[in-house]
């Protein structure tokens, strides 16, 4: 049988709660004492993707293995257990009755008049203080949001230089000589032209024609400096998220013996 000291000690040291070949089965949530003895008798386990759900194990068989707590079942088995919704302090007669039926613990016609309440919950941050060995008060505890930012790599940006080909067409204006014939008559201005060569004779007379081809040289001049900066874009993005928080209620009639049969309350 596991102690109420035991207990503290699994919901602070932030165990686990493993299965007999010391596989995890999921991390320690609360622990729920039986009302008439006080003694522990449900273990809660954070199962599923960032133990976002809990499972009820029985503490009857279960060891406590330093910070851990050793209990006889598969890790399925326990995933499998019954949903409690909104177990928070007590379990009723017929939740715990289910629990009891499903892992064989007692037999189906074992006694549950005696609701169990929930002690502690490994990671909170209050602790109650009332009790027979301390004053009246009690502390209510509640979780507040902290948002804060971290950086991270969310990209690359490289500068790449390539070579691409283009056609650029432009004019230009070429000329060149052409030959044409022109005949002037004689006169007294050009007589003296006319006859200085001979009589009747044959004659040849070359012109040299040129013309403008065009050339084509290429160079290469920088034309612009290209470079990588960076900025920073502030943006507002809305964070919501669940927090918990504990409420104290005044229960007059908790000492009276016809309270056992009432609903379960929840502090």
């Amino acid at each position: 049988m596991i102690s109420t000291d035991q207990t503290q000690q699994l919901l602070t040291g932030g165990g686990n709660v493993v299965d007999n070949d010391g596989s995890k089965i999921g991390s320690i949530g609360q622990v729920y004492l039986d009302d008439q003895t006080g003694q522990p008798e449900w273990v809660t386990v954070k199962t599923g993707m960032f133990g976002g759900g809990e499972s009820f194990v029985p503490l009857r068989e279960a060891e406590v293995t330093g910070d851990d707590l050793r209990v006889p079942y598969s890790k399925d088995k326990v995933k499998d257990a019954p949903r409690i919704e909104d177990a928070d302090s007590h379990l009723s007669e017929t939740e715990e009755a289910e629990l009891y039926r499903y892992y064989g613990v007692g037999g189906a016609d074992y006694d549950t008049s005696n609701d169990t309440s929930a002690v502690a919950s490994h990671g909170d941050t209050g602790h109650d203080t009332s009790g027979p060995d301390t004053d009246s008060a009690m502390t209510r505890s509640e979780e507040q949001l902290e948002v804060g930012t971290e950086k991270r790599e969310a990209g690359r940006a490289r500068l790449r230089k390539y070579v691409v080909t283009e056609n650029v067409t432009t004019t230009v204006p070429v000329s060149h000589e052409e030959v044409r014939l022109e005949r002037e008559p004689i006169t007294d201005d050009n007589i003296d032209q006319a006859t200085s060569g001979g009589d009747i004779t044959s004659e040849e007379h070359d012109v040299v024609l040129t013309e403008e081809r065009v050339v084509v040289n290429k160079e290469t001049v920088p034309v612009e400096r290209v470079r990588v900066d960076k900025e920073t874009v502030t943006e507002h993005q809305e964070v919501s998220e669940e927090v918990r928080k504990e409420q104290i209620e005044l229960d007059e009639n908790a000492g009276t013996t016809g309270d056992q049969d009432s609903d379960d309350r929840r502090v």
